[in-house]
């Protein structure tokens, strides 16, 4: 895939790395995508409700913040904080 900075862009190819996911991930990169992808979701919705202009960065930062909440609130195991994190970099790179 290639990489984006326009939000917009951004997003779709974050939707379309998502489901590319679905055909080809084991069972444990499925909950990490799924989980993932609702972090990524609430983000982009909660950016779009303050209806002003945002970037792909303002979505890579709230997102990591949610993250961040999630694992220190215990929400994920080791292993379910390694596939994330490894989903989540491949998100990031799309933006760069």
């Amino acid at each position: 895939m290639t990489a984006v900075s326009v939000p917009e862009q951004f997003i779709d190819a974050a939707a379309d790395l998502f489901d590319a996911l679905v055909p080809v991930a084991t069972d444990d990169e499925l909950f990490a995508s799924g989980y993932l992808r609702g972090h990524f979701d609430l983000a982009v919705g909660t950016l779009q409700v303050v209806a002003e202009p945002f970037t792909a960065a303002d979505v890579i930062t709230q997102v990591s913040s949610t993250l961040t909440q999630a694992i220190a609130n215990g929400e994920l195991t080791g292993q379910d904080q390694q596939h994330v994190n490894a989903i989540w970099l491949r998100i990031q790179q799309l933006a760069v």
